[in-house]
């Protein structure tokens, strides 16, 4: 069942469309409200860089409509920018994704159909909605990597000064371990730490800059941190020297 249209050549081609579409489809008319932003909250989410965005910045959209899929899928209309010129449909970005989530996806751009909607629905079929759902795998992918990595601990390198020395424990990743050898950091086995030496302090500050940067590329952060200060062993205190005894005056 679509959404009642006004008698319009847009309203009824969409409400015809939504019903050839493979899947369950509902239509919905937005009309002329007179103001020439009334519908920029539907164009904002235009899934395109093509035509139709080219064609929507410069041209008002008084009317359009929205098919909307049971899986939340939406199909933007609207009038072609001049008589005779059909419909311009494009894909609309999924409203639950961060804006993050689409950085280096290529949007799923629209198509220019003619006002029949029987090859308007093969079109969108074989052409719009292919490259709709490989960009919107994109999204989903890139979407769930960011909440990962937004849940997940910071990982850092802690790297103790020991006397003029710097000390690493060991880390269970790999490559942060070669990112530390690289740059002069050794393995002491026995003590299963990677150790920078100190007797040459400038080279000490160029290979710990020089780690930090790999490490960084890695995902990696580090800090510097003094050993920790231990207290000092308790000792019996040192009871005062007593005063000197005075042998009493003898009397006269």
């Amino acid at each position: 069942m679509h959404d009642p249209a006004p008698d319009t050549g847009l309203g009824s081609f969409a409400t015809v469309l939504a019903g050839e579409l493979a899947g369950a489809w509902t239509s919905t008319y937005h009309p002329d409200r007179g103001d020439a932003t009334a519908h920029d909250a539907l164009t904002n989410d235009v899934w395109d860089m093509n035509d139709v965005a080219d064609t929507l910045a410069r041209h008002a959209v008084d009317h359009c409509a929205v098919l909307t899929r049971d899986d939340s899928t939406r199909l933007f209309i609207a009038e072609g920018p001049g008589p005779g010129e059909g419909y311009l449909i494009a894909a609309m970005a999924p409203a639950d994704a961060p804006a993050e989530a689409f950085r280096g996806v290529r949007e799923p751009d629209g198509i220019t159909v003619a006002a029949d909607p029987f090859s308007a629905a093969e079109d969108i079929h074989y052409d719009l909605l292919p490259r709709y759902d490989k960009a919107l795998a994109q999204v989903r992918t890139n979407a769930a990597r960011l909440e990962t990595s937004s849940a997940a601990e910071p990982e850092n390198v802690v790297m103790t000064w020991s006397g003029d020395a710097l000390v690493v424990d060991k880390p269970d990743r790999d490559d942060v371990v070669q990112a530390l050898t690289d740059h002069g950091f050794a393995l002491d086995s026995e003590r299963d730490v990677l150790v920078l030496p100190g007797d040459d302090s400038a080279r000490q500050a160029t290979s710990v800059r020089g780690a930090g940067h790999r490490l960084s590329e890695l995902g990696v952060g580090v800090a510097l941190r003094n050993p920790a200060v231990r207290p000092a062993p308790s000792t019996t205190p040192v009871a005062p020297p007593s005063p000197p005894v005075t042998s009493p005056g003898r009397s006269r």
